[in-house]
């Protein structure tokens, strides 16, 4: 598969003309909402489509028809454009109050400047194709690579994993007692080589015993040593009596029988030489090192990590202190980094920009990471560069805004073969919605990594939807009676606000019109959960906390 292509059931040659039909004889959804992203969609009535629902062409300022957007890419998510003006803590509102809302641009619009400034609202695309759109936007994983055990860590497997030796590679003594030969009672033996005063020190771990075991006789072995040819069973330490003989010798006598087999773990019960332990793609964990370790290996052939830089952008952010002046604190920046390397990528301290379009432009030009994530400046305010330096350099863009909220003007593109650009909002919640909608799924595919099957669980609050737009709300995981595990609806989840998703364990996917108590939704789990670790004891919540679900039923606070 070549760069160009998607892979999947509903594949397609990106780029290909809007108006060319696919296999099936009809537009291709996920090539459609290029079109519209990048304005290439020519004057076209889709087949099927409904009356009055156009494409028009737009150049790439535009970002295609807004109008179009929910046909062209088989979702009902249109973009939300209500006539009444937001309050300004409305988690309604747009991301970015700079943001410039105009209709679609017709065929004889003239070419935009390439300069920051207002711009028509893109043809956002629905949050589920937005999310397809990412995955298959990178042809597959960079290539994989030999490394030693403790590198591949975090990384998936390029090879199966296939066992170089039994495991066991021995037959081994499951507990610490006696390796018995026979029907009890046992003679104990001593070693050849033990001293004559004292009890016989046996066999240990690590020792191979060279001599073999004759039946009716026992010796003492260790737990993980390997057992003596002639045994026929281990007794447990705590089930024998030795007893003094009068001719010096020692015996071993036992309550009941050891039956063949008894506490020994024989050679290769775990598998055997050749067998495969793990599929290609497989995770390599703490407990698949060691499994690899145990299997014989040194080192271990997986994807590597995708590279990522992230710029943050704005020169209202502070690295330290309180916030002053106007500037604020960067929550990004410390964020994101950790965020990444828990998805598996390497990613360096994020470097904060001037709002300089000329750095800006640099910085991507210069950058070799597989991902270049950005943070604010998606949007069409006079400091918000990423649209015009994406002209600058060519890029294609991939999805140009998603309705989802909040998080709406995120964006993807494709700076060269095999490297990408997510830009996210600038206000935290909506970043996070935007590394969860366009930076997972990337990173996923590049990383090799499979996506988590989806996972659905009951509401334990109604939470009010938006009119058009999917939304995602932070929650945290609860027992109930009735419905068991349930997703708690947090507070403090408007686009600009941590607190809400710093106490959260995923963030509930809310379709357009919002979700009754007890309805099951997806929900997008973090890399980590921290809902149990944060203070919570259910049942009990107290004035202004997050968990709190009365004051996150009505979706306005």
């Amino acid at each position: 598969m070549t760069d160009g292509e998607w892979g999947g059931e509903a594949g397609g040659v990106v780029g290909r003309p809007w108006d060319e039909p696919s296999a099936e004889g009809r537009g291709d959804p996920f090539d459609d909402a290029l079109a519209l992203a990048n304005g290439t969609a020519p004057l076209h009535v889709r087949p099927g489509a409904g009356p009055g629902i156009t494409t028009v062409t737009a150049p790439y300022a535009a970002g295609g028809a807004v109008a179009a957007a929910s046909s062209a890419t088989g979702g009902g998510d249109a973009p939300y454009t209500p006539d009444d003006p937001f309050a300004p803590d409305d988690p309604f509102a747009p991301d970015d109050p700079a943001a410039a809302r105009s209709g679609p641009s017709g065929p004889g619009d003239p070419t935009p400047p390439t300069g920051p400034g207002p711009r028509p609202t893109p043809a956002a695309v629905s949050w589920h194709t937005a999310r397809r759109l990412a995955e298959r936007a990178a042809p597959g994983p960079p290539g994989p690579e030999t490394s030693v055990l403790g590198e591949t860590l975090g990384r998936t497997l390029a090879a199966p994993l296939t066992a170089l030796t039994d495991l066991p590679s021995f037959d081994t003594s499951a507990m610490d007692g006696w390796a018995v030969a026979g029907p009890g009672p046992w003679r104990l033996d001593r070693p050849a080589d033990a001293p004559e005063a004292g009890p016989p020190p046996g066999i240990l771990a690590g020792h191979a015993p060279t001599e073999a075991l004759l039946d009716g006789h026992a010796i003492p072995i260790a737990t993980g040593a390997r057992v003596p040819s002639g045994a026929t069973a281990v007794l447990r330490s705590e089930h024998g009596e030795v007893r003094e003989l009068s001719d010096g010798g020692r015996r071993l006598y036992a309550p009941r029988p050891a039956p063949p087999g008894q506490d020994i773990r024989p050679r290769g019960q775990e598998c055997r030489r050749g067998d495969q332990l793990l599929p290609t793609g497989a995770l390599v964990t703490p407990a698949v090192l060691g499994l690899a370790a145990a299997a014989g290996y040194d080192e271990l052939t997986a994807y590597r990590r995708p590279r990522a830089e992230v710029f943050v952008l704005g020169d209202e952010l502070l690295d330290e202190g309180l916030p002053r002046d106007g500037r604020i604190r960067d929550a990004l920046g410390p964020m994101l980094a950790p965020w990444l390397h828990a998805l598996g990528v390497e990613a360096a301290a994020p470097r904060h920009l001037a709002d300089e379009a000329d750095t800006l432009y640099a910085a991507l030009a210069e950058s070799t990471a597989d991902v270049v994530i950005t943070t604010g400046g998606t949007a069409s305010g006079p400091v918000d560069h990423v649209h015009p330096t994406l002209r600058r350099l060519d890029a294609e863009v991939l999805v140009d805004g998603v309705a989802v909220r909040p998080g709406h003007p995120m964006l993807l593109a494709r700076l060269a073969p095999r490297r990408h650009l997510v830009g996210l909002p600038g206000n935290p919640l909506a970043a996070v919605s935007g590394l969860l909608t366009l930076a997972e799924p990337l990173l996923r595919t590049l990383a090799a990594r499979r996506p988590a099957a989806p996972y659905r669980t009951p509401l334990a609050a109604a939470v009010t939807g938006h009119p058009q737009d999917t939304r995602l709300v932070p929650v945290a995981y609860r027992d109930d009676e009735r419905h068991g595990l349930t997703a708690v609806p947090l507070r403090f989840h408007g686009p600009a606000m941590l607190r809400g998703i710093a106490a959260a364990d995923g963030l509930a996917v809310v379709p357009a019109g919002g979700a009754e108590r007890g309805t099951e939704l997806e929900i997008l789990e973090l890399p980590w959960s921290v809902g149990w670790s944060a203070g919570w004891t259910p049942g009990r919540s107290a004035p202004g906390d997050p968990y709190d679900p009365p004051e996150a039923t009505g979706g306005r606070a």
